[in-house]
């Protein structure tokens, strides 16, 4: 069990993200899915609003339904489930107005009392700071969500963000959701790391797997004959490095018994900060390498190599 940041959650450190559910799994699948996590000891699920509105027919919302539904079904004790708000169509941008008929609209949904971790999806320029800053704080007064966090930020937001709240007096973030792994580093270990160290945030990385190219099974650059929706943003990192990166996630997964898959999330697991990375899984078959990968314990020369062989990965891929 890892702790959240400065918060009283303690989760399982691998977060299962509910991006798919009502997109590449329907809800008998999202549901055994979820099954099979909890089964596994996993405790810590994340989604968001717009999950998933960009698919035809849905409006958004969908992801936290079939949670939500799961929930009353299993009634699980001592789940966190996370949250986010500034995407769904009905609900855009983080106006107080806006942030309070979402984190209404998701608490209806998810059939939940609080939400466990209330995310700021993303910036929101045309909103003044200020104001987000106290929607969020309001909530929290108001006991509607437990704790804050944002997502996709910069290190110079968030800190502002800090400094809005403490001088405010209300509620402060206690964790980020950065896009973080094995081939997406340089920006976040150079800006997000070293805010996270100093205002003791848990990191919880999205595309922890890269959009499953560090499941290893998109080694070509030619994404045509894949079925999945996920294939053509897994092979644009099907570059000569990104190939050297899987060969080493290999060899040292290999020293384990341990899938590529697994030796990834261990890796990003090692990481400074790091709390819990997210991986989805769209079938219950999927899922005991996400666990195995939040169990798996990788040597100091281990994570040294895997480091370094993915050293030069630019920030922007």
């Amino acid at each position: 069990m890892t702790r959240i940041g400065s918060s009283d959650l303690s989760v399982f450190p691998l977060s299962l993200g509910g991006n798919v559910f009502g997109w590449t799994a329907d809800r008998e699948a999202s549901f055994a899915v979820l099954d099979a996590f909890v089964a596994g000891a996993g405790d810590f699920i994340d989604t968001a609003d717009a999950y998933s509105a960009w698919v035809p027919g849905n409006s958004g919302g969908e992801s936290e339904t079939i949670i939500g539904e799961w929930l009353a079904s299993r009634r699980p004790q001592g789940l966190v489930v996370a949250t986010k708000v500034s995407q769904h169509p009905q609900f855009r941008g983080l106006s107080a107005a806006n942030v309070r008929r979402a984190a209404e609209a998701s608490l209806e949904r998810l059939g939940v009392d609080a939400i466990d971790l209330y995310y700021a999806h993303f910036d929101d320029a045309e909103a003044p700071l200020e104001e987000t800053v106290a929607a969020f704080g309001q909530l929290v007064a108001d006991g509607l969500v437990r704790n804050i966090a944002v997502s996709n930020y910069s290190a110079d937001r968030i800190r502002e963000w800090i400094e809005i709240a403490r001088s405010t007096g209300v509620a402060q973030p206690v964790a980020v959701q950065p896009h973080y792994n094995l081939v997406h580093r340089n920006e976040v270990e150079e800006t997000i790391v070293p805010l996270a160290t100093e205002f003791a945030l848990g990191l919880v990385p999205y595309y922890a797997l890269a959009s499953g190219f560090l499941t290893g099974k998109y080694r070509s650059t030619d994404a045509t004959d894949q079925t999945s929706p996920r294939a053509a943003g897994a092979a644009k990192y099907a570059t000569e490095h990104g190939l050297r990166i899987i060969d080493a996630l290999e060899e040292v997964g290999d020293a384990h018994g341990a899938s590529i898959t697994a030796t990834a999330l261990a890796w990003l697991r090692a990481q400074s900060a790091v709390v819990a990375p997210i991986a989805s899984a769209r079938t219950a078959d999927q899922v005991p390498d996400l666990l195995a990968g939040a169990r798996l314990e990788l040597s100091a020369e281990e994570i040294a190599r895997l480091s370094s062989v993915s050293e030069w990965t630019p920030a922007q891929v």
